[in-house]
């Protein structure tokens, strides 16, 4: 009864279409998904707009890059995750599309870095590559490893790509609270993602969920391709002690990020249905009280 609710569609930088994401979670006999792209709802709404089988469950997502509130500082990608979020309302569709425009200002650049560096790469090449609206680094290292100039996807980062690498420009990220209030103004639950790439000890990261929770912040995604038993069972007992919601997820690209399948992660990774069910649940209780204190 394994669910998935990390997963990354063509709409961000996944290789996988929402449908083929469906249709490989129905084959894999998952009981629950949730697309959960960069910065963009439009996964969620191509899933919402086609028929699915009523035996696995979904849940609208989406993953924002943020930054940690201070004095924390993170050594890794710092997301929050948003779950049950409706994908047409104003302030997230506003906050998404400032995103949006900061990322294809930066793309121009990352592509003059590349051509800096000897490698005749054009924008148009990627933006074919991507075969949709939102381009990021994974279609350029695509192109890269396509025209010869890196054996894999994850050389081309690890050379080239990655923060501290030739051509590498900072990412546009939204501040942690605005995250935090605009995923919730727009019906969702904030969940703090892979704290494992934070780089924290516990008690440094007690201290950061303590200041988010303050924010708003409702749960922590305890199961991850890259979480160990034991950090698993931390990442427990800091949920229980603080009172926020479990979730858990793969982290799904597809052919963009080798060794990690979908419902599995690394082949090791099982998010139970009961992750699933408390979620669901506890979007539905939301749901409620917000009728019942008349808003839409």
């Amino acid at each position: 009864m394994n669910v998935d609710l990390h997963i990354h569609s063509t709409a961000s930088d996944g290789s996988l279409t929402p449908s083929e994401i469906i249709g490989l979670a129905v084959k894999l006999d998952l009981k629950a998904i949730s697309i959960t792209d960069h910065d963009t709802v439009d996964g969620v709404l191509d899933v919402l707009e086609n028929r699915r089988p009523e035996t696995l469950g979904f849940i609208t997502g989406v993953e924002i890059s943020s930054t940690p509130p201070l004095p924390y500082v993170s050594k890794g990608s710092f997301h929050i995750l948003g779950y049950g979020i409706r994908p047409d309302d104003p302030s997230l569709t506003q906050a998404l599309d400032r995103v949006k425009k900061a990322r294809i200002e930066r793309n121009p650049r990352i592509i003059s870095l590349l051509n800096s560096a000897g490698f005749d790469v054009t924008l148009e090449e990627v933006a074919r590559e991507a075969g949709g609206d939102v381009i990021g680094r994974p279609h350029m290292a695509r192109v890269l490893v396509d025209k010869g100039f890196a054996p894999t996807i994850k050389d081309a980062f690890d050379r080239y790509l990655a923060k501290g690498k030739p051509a590498y420009v900072e990412k546009f990220k939204l501040d942690c609270a605005e995250a935090i209030r605009v995923l919730k103004k727009a019906g969702g639950i904030p969940v703090l993602a892979h704290p494992v790439s934070l780089d924290m000890d516990i008690k440094t990261l007690s201290g950061l969920l303590d200041r988010m929770i303050d924010m708003g912040l409702m749960g922590i995604e305890a199961y991850y391709s890259d979480h160990s038993p034991e950090l698993v069972s931390q990442y427990l007992d800091l949920a229980k002690e603080k009172n926020l919601i479990v979730t858990g997820g793969s982290d799904y690209h597809g052919s963009f990020k080798a060794g990690i399948d979908l419902g599995t992660g690394r082949g090791d990774l099982c998010v139970p249905f009961s992750v699933y069910e408390n979620l669901a649940a506890r979007l539905t209780d939301m749901e409620k009280q917000r009728e019942s204190s008349g808003l839409k």
